[in-house]
């Protein structure tokens, strides 16, 4: 019988590493690819950082592959990371909104990209180093069931996957803990074994999104009016790209109590402040939608939800509310629910589907 052919994304880490190596364990043809997505060659500063796309990923990855014996690329996916997930990131901030580049990076490149370029040389699958698990369902639709590893569990970033595109991949570092995968990686002698996990977003390494937004915009962000709910002006804001909602530190407000960002108002330049209280929502609405363990959402349902990558999740009952839309409402208040971010919801350990958020409200 002719063996599977699968693509494993490679990002010289130690996760997709070794699920290259069990891939091969398990009688699959493995390619590997590192998918070459920063956008200048000479960015030094990317490899000090430990980032997932640049020059040292690519010689990590070509020394895994020589070592478990299989052959390797780099394929140039510039554009398309510049097109879905730098410029969407600089959109959104500059709409007001906090984007999860993950999450676009994941769904339009590393997916559909890769999977098709993949597809077209003849591969089954694509293949990464995610924590978490791909399942065919009674019903007959693929779902995401969380990872063995309930504190690396990656699907939150992975939600916005399709049916076609979980039908064509794999995840083999989903049914281990990270302990067992750096003990393979150093059982197997791979000197990536203890190379500490990518941190933070890899094309700002040094965390400052709005010097990176300015430049890749080409201009700069006026300072604006910090208000409170009602309208009262309360300080001046260094420009809207420097705030998230929910974001307490940093504000250089001394209002003798906590001070939480609440809304941000690119159409008046104005950053909303307010009290812990007013931080708190129950109801959250969010379009884009995808659905994943079930074709759609008949009826309310009872599910775990998070409200962003390390919200460790509460209770909600969801419904669509229109065409492109469904409502949770929380049993508990959430705090600093942040138009921009994911609302994944989930039925037990599977994914049912998600979407952006596009505010919050009190019950």
């Amino acid at each position: 019988m002719e063996r599977k052919k699968v693509v494993v994304g490679m990002s010289g880490g130690v996760d997709s590493s070794v699920a290259a190596w069990l891939l091969k364990e398990q009688g699959y043809d493995v390619i590997g690819v590192t998918m070459q997505i920063w956008q200048e060659e000479e960015s030094v500063v990317q490899e000090e950082n430990g980032g997932c796309c640049g020059l040292s990923a690519v010689d990590d990855a070509r020394r895994v592959a020589s070592q478990i014996g299989i052959p390797y690329y780099v394929m140039n996916f510039r554009s398309e990371f510049q097109k879905y997930v730098i410029d969407y990131f600089t959109d959104e901030y500059e709409n007001g909104r906090t984007p999860n580049p993950c999450i676009a990076c994941n769904r339009f490149v590393k997916w559909e990209s890769l999977l098709k370029r993949s597809l077209d040389i003849g591969a089954d699958y694509i293949a990464t180093g995610h924590y978490a698990r791909v399942e065919k369902l009674a019903n007959g639709r693929y779902a995401l069931r969380v990872s063995e590893t309930a504190r690396k569990d990656q699907t939150y970033a992975l939600y916005n996957l399709t049916q076609e595109q979980l039908s064509h991949t794999l995840m083999p570092v989903g049914a281990y803990e990270k302990e067992e995968i750096r003990k393979i990686a150093e059982e197997i002698g791979l000197q990536v074994a203890n190379k500490p996990d990518s941190q933070d977003i890899c094309f700002v390494p040094d965390g400052d999104y709005a010097s990176f937004i300015e430049k890749n915009k080409g201009k700069t962000f006026p300072k604006g009016n910090f208000v409170t709910s009602d309208g009262t002006v309360v300080g001046t804001h260094k420009g809207i790209i420097h705030y998230t909602v929910g974001q307490r530190k940093g504000l250089g407000l001394s209002q003798g109590h906590p001070v939480f960002v609440l809304e941000i108002r690119p159409e008046t330049n104005e950053v909303v402040v307010g009290t812990g209280e007013e931080s708190m929502t129950q109801i959250v609405k969010a379009n884009h939608l995808n659905f994943m363990s079930v074709e759609d959402l008949k009826e309310p349902k009872r599910v775990w939800a998070k409200i962003r990558y390390n919200h460790k999740g509460a209770w909600c009952t969801v419904e669509r509310t229109g065409t492109d839309e469904v409502t949770a409402i929380f049993e508990e208040p959430q705090r600093a629910v942040t138009p921009g971010q994911a609302l994944v919801l989930y039925d037990g350990e599977y994914v049912l589907g998600g979407g952006t958020i596009t505010g919050g409200k009190k019950l």
